[in-house]
């Protein structure tokens, strides 16, 4: 028996249109998050960091275009963003976006226990509680969207029609 694909397969179901009650429930969760990072004092920039630098890691090209368009909107660079996949090996970040990000990678791993001592050890040392809850709370969040996206297989398509390149009304930016 052969354990390759069928050649005729279904198209993945989108969740998020198949169950619309629970992405409703994400989408509230993503709004409560935006108002908790705003109120610990994170900038977008850094949010969509965060968003950004976990969608890399869950290999999610939907949400990569979506927050790296919107990064790109609240102000962070090209270079930045260029280079976000190897954050620790640049002096490009600082000592807080550099504790969120590893923040945002442990709680994307949360199996590596050493990472997570590290990351919260790192974080401990230039955020407060409310931001390090924050930027848990952003990674957990886009971590909920990435599996969205990933396994119904969002398109990443051209956008036409809207001069900043805005997503459709099926994304909801953590």
């Amino acid at each position: 028996m052969s354990e390759t694909a069928p050649t005729t397969t279904r198209a993945r179901v989108f969740v998020d249109k198949q169950s619309p009650s629970a992405y409703r429930a994400l989408s509230a969760t993503a709004e409560a998050v935006r108002a908790v990072a705003a109120g610990a004092g994170l900038d977008r920039r850094l949010v969509e960091l965060v968003n950004i630098r976990v969608s890399q890691l869950n290999a999610c090209a939907f949400c990569l275009d979506l927050h790296t368009r919107a990064a790109l909107r609240a102000g962070e660079s090209t270079r930045r963003l260029g280079v976000l996949p190897a954050w620790r090996d640049t002096q490009l970040f600082s000592p807080r976006e550099r504790a969120a990000l590893a923040l945002a990678e442990a709680t994307t791993h949360p199996a590596d226990a050493g990472a997570q001592d590290s990351a919260y050890g790192l974080a401990r040392s230039v955020l407060s509680d409310d931001e390090i809850s924050a930027v848990v709370w952003v990674a957990i969040t886009i971590n909920a969207f990435n599996r969205v996206s990933v396994l119904s297989k969002h398109p990443v398509r051209e956008v036409s029609g809207t001069p900043d390149g805005s997503p459709g009304p099926a994304a909801r930016p953590v």
